[in-house]
């Protein structure tokens, strides 16, 4: 088991790792849309809360060697599931066929009060 780790994402804000590789798979905590750069909460709305939290994701699987196109399965908490069209707008951007099994689930609150958070599963 091997712990991941990349300054160019936000540390993790308790007791747990960023990601850890184990057998060729890396399995990413969530990111929040954290900048990395200033700790804090980046400006807008879900859109923007979006891109931030998958560019947190990739550089977090950059340390494995890795990108997007590797992710075999994401799931993306959503405080309000009215912004999923938002939210997937921008998803799709990041993501190319053959696209990512994903879940994608409402839930009453995100860590620091982000509107949106996604966790992922990478294989090498």
């Amino acid at each position: 088991m091997k712990v991941l780790h990349s300054d160019l994402a936000p540390a993790a804000i308790g007791p747990y790792s960023q990601a850890i590789e184990v057998n060729g798979f890396i399995f990413a905590s969530g990111q929040i849309p954290i900048d990395p750069h200033t700790g804090k909460m980046v400006e807008g709305g879900v859109a923007e809360q979006t891109r931030q939290a998958l560019i947190n994701a990739a550089h977090v699987l950059e340390e494995a060697g890795l990108g997007l196109s590797s992710v075999v399965k994401t799931t993306v908490f959503l405080t309000d599931m009215a912004d999923f069209a938002a939210m997937n707008e921008v998803y799709a951007s990041f993501f190319k066929a053959p696209y990512p099994a994903r879940s994608a689930v409402a839930v009453k609150a995100l860590p620091k009060g982000a509107l949106v958070e996604v966790e992922c599963v990478a294989a090498k």
